[in-house]
């Protein structure tokens, strides 16, 4: 029986409800100097108004080694009811300095350290690796917090070795647990590729989330990884310096016009402090929701939305097999 494992606790994909499948609560990168996200209560402020507006559950989108907190994660869950799925795996290259433990790890010893991340519970101290004596992070309750979800990532139109490594290993660890992959695409590109390189692998292209495909907006590529099996995830909207919600509008309504609303993830991948209101800036998480759901339905119609927003979510996060 298939089951999505949040911080909290397995839970059947049915009761996620609508889901926000990228966001960051905690997040520390030397991409983004002075925006960092260290702030329990704040990040807890900005769950909560993401919560209130009618989301209930969420991807922590943040992997290993870039200020990822689980039981932080774990108490803002359990403080606002927000289901949380937390990520195991490693970003693109980019996001670490060339002696980061992980940069100079083998392929098996990601493997290992993702897998255990899923499976044994998250490190309580991000930078530890999952060995022998590692105290593990704990939820309220006082159980281990484990993530979810596997993510890697790629530079645009490339991947470097270690990402190559980071791919290798998030397929080691989705083939020893069914969990399902998220990529990372830099500005959309290499879709085609990530799904090759992932089947060669093991992975099939139904258990892979492509996310920020709509960063290359172009609907007929996107129908192309749709058919081939992968979700779509899409967290462009509020970036109005690279195009109009309008323009995403147009692009989800092209390719659920080719029956592919089944396929897309919505998100905000919001990530900066200076525009979480929770930190004291603007538009926040709760933009999706408040300001960029309401257009999609007039659009669409409601039952688009609820496709999109709940049962693409339930479907992507769903583990086949128990860890």
């Amino acid at each position: 029986m298939s089951f999505v494992r949040t911080v909290l606790g397995d839970v059947p994909p049915e009761s996620l409800g609508p889901t926000d499948y990228h966001e960051h609560l905690f997040q520390v990168t030397p991409l983004l100097p002075g925006d960092e996200l260290d702030d329990e209560a704040a990040s807890r402020t900005e769950t909560g108004l993401l919560f209130a507006a009618g989301i209930t559950a969420m991807v922590e989108a943040t992997p290993i080694g870039l200020g990822r907190d689980p039981a932080a994660v774990a108490r803002i869950s359990a403080a606002t009811g927000m289901r949380v799925v937390a990520t195991t795996g490693a970003h693109r290259e980019a996001h670490y300095g060339p002696d980061h433990p992980l940069v100079t790890a083998s392929e098996s010893d990601l493997a290992a350290r993702f897998r255990a991340d899923l499976v044994d519970g998250c490190p309580a101290r991000d930078i530890e690796s999952a060995s022998s004596g590692t105290a593990v992070a704990l939820d309220p309750e006082g159980r281990p917090v484990r993530a979810g979800l596997l993510k890697a990532g790629i530079g645009y139109w490339s991947i470097s070795p270690f990402e190559r490594r980071v791919l290798g290993a998030v397929a080691a660890a989705h083939r020893a647990t069914g969990a399902a992959v998220m990529v990372h695409l830099e500005h959309g590109s290499a879709g085609h590729e990530v799904l090759d390189l992932l089947g060669a692998n093991g992975v099939e292209a139904g258990r892979v989330v492509l996310a920020h495909a709509d960063r290359n907006p172009d609907p007929g590529l996107h129908v192309e990884l749709a058919q081939r099996g992968a979700y779509l995830g899409y967290d462009g909207m509020a970036r109005h310096r690279e195009q109009p919600d309008s323009a995403l509008i147009e692009l989800i309504a092209a390719v659920c016009g080719e029956g592919m609303a089944g396929h897309l993830l919505l998100g905000g991948d919001v990530a900066r402090r200076s525009r979480y209101v929770g930190y004291g800036g603007m538009p926040g998480m709760a933009y999706l929701p408040n300001r960029f759901l309401p257009r999609l339905r007039t659009q669409l119609g409601s039952e688009v939305v609820r496709r999109i927003m709940v049962d693409a979510p339930a479907g992507a996060l769903a583990w086949g097999i128990a860890g």
